[in-house]
């Protein structure tokens, strides 16, 4: 059976949204806050989770992150709060 895949989007504090996938979504989230994930939002804490969906597959994943990547911001702020997503209780 294969591991469940995460697309995930972050929001800093200065507004920069950042989009990744992972299989412990958690652990991602944590690795960022702590400085340890990707480099680019290192400096640019707070970091907040804004946005999650969950892929059938790694491919499914990387090809969907690589889309949002792609778009322009103003479509993923679109995807992010018309998105119905219960985020309450979500604590990396």
């Amino acid at each position: 059976m294969e591991k469940e895949w995460f697309l995930y989007i972050l929001e800093c504090k200065n507004g920069y949204l950042y989009t990744g996938i992972t299989t412990e979504i958690k652990r991602r989230i944590f690795e960022h806050i702590n400085g340890t994930g990707a480099k680019s939002l290192r400096g640019r804490k707070p970091i907040r989770l804004v946005y999650y969906e969950k892929c059938a597959s790694q491919s499914i994943a990387r090809k969907r992150e690589l889309a949002i990547k792609n778009w322009k911001r103003e479509n993923k702020i679109k995807l992010i709060t018309n998105k119905n997503v219960n985020l309450t209780g979500f604590t990396p």
